[in-house]
């Protein structure tokens, strides 16, 4: 019997002095493996990540979508009051004669509905020249 320690490969057979050949082979393959794992893992973090981003696009294009849709659902009730609006428009009269009745361009165009400033208020475009004025 042999009386030293004895060392045994991950096949349970004896190691010999130096490694076999199937031994180093299946060292290598785990090696690619475990290469090939490392791989896949910064992968699926990236395509984690671009999956994150898509979610958040999504949402805000779904936030756009919900705002797009209130709008247009407002637009039915805006074209019957303008509809409303240009029914009291006066419509030239026609005299006996033949002849239409001048209309001037007050009369011409429906009342205001709604005031929309066209252009900002001075006042809110620099507030802090407004305070250096009153100084």
């Amino acid at each position: 019997m042999n009386s030293g320690p004895r060392h045994t490969s991950f096949g349970g057979q004896p190691a010999s002095s130096g490694q076999s050949p199937m031994l180093l082979a299946r060292i290598n393959e785990k090696k690619t493996e475990l290469e090939n794992l490392k791989q896949l893992r910064d992968l699926s973090a990236g395509l984690a990540a671009q999956m994150q981003t898509l979610e958040d696009k999504l949402s805000t294009l779904s936030d756009g979508t919900q705002a797009v849709a209130a709008v247009l659902s407002n637009w039915h009730t805006v074209l019957q009051a303008i509809n409303m609006a240009s029914m009291k428009i006066p419509k030239p009269k026609i005299s006996e004669g033949g002849e239409a009745t001048e209309i001037t361009p007050e009369n011409t165009l429906p009342q205001t509905l709604v005031r929309i400033p066209v252009e900002p208020e001075p006042s809110l475009l620099h507030p802090q020249n407004d305070l250096g004025k009153e100084m």
